[in-house]
């Protein structure tokens, strides 16, 4: 049954995991995912973090919140930026991998 899904998608997922990828393809929204793997992180935080102006880290995390990958919890004056869910991390964590295989040159794992 899960086969049949991924090989004929429906018109809707097929847009939503192009628009998922199209989110990813940025270098500093890769790390923001990295750096919400373990926890949840206010922009400050991001901004520290990654060393870079608060309106270029928000600008990223509205592209992430667009594509469903991030979500954020309001307390007060703050929001902390979590990943949306396990998929999310699942997806950032096998694409890293993937990379790491590659760049190294370690031979493929099977792919079912």
């Amino acid at each position: 049954m899960r086969d049949q899904a991924v090989t004929q998608p429906h018109e809707q997922d097929l847009l939503r995991v192009s628009e998922l990828f199209r989110a990813l393809s940025e270098p500093v929204r890769l790390r923001l995912l990295l750096l919400l793997r373990d926890q949840g992180r206010t922009v400050g935080d991001l901004v520290d973090a990654l060393g870079l102006p608060q309106s270029t880290v928000s600008r990223h995390l509205a592209v992430l919140r667009g594509a469903s990958l991030v979500r954020g919890e309001r307390r007060g004056t703050r929001v902390t930026y979590h990943l949306a869910d396990v998929h999310v991390a699942h997806i950032v964590g096998d694409a890293f991998l993937h990379a790491r295989h590659e760049r190294l040159g370690l031979p493929e794992r099977d792919a079912h």
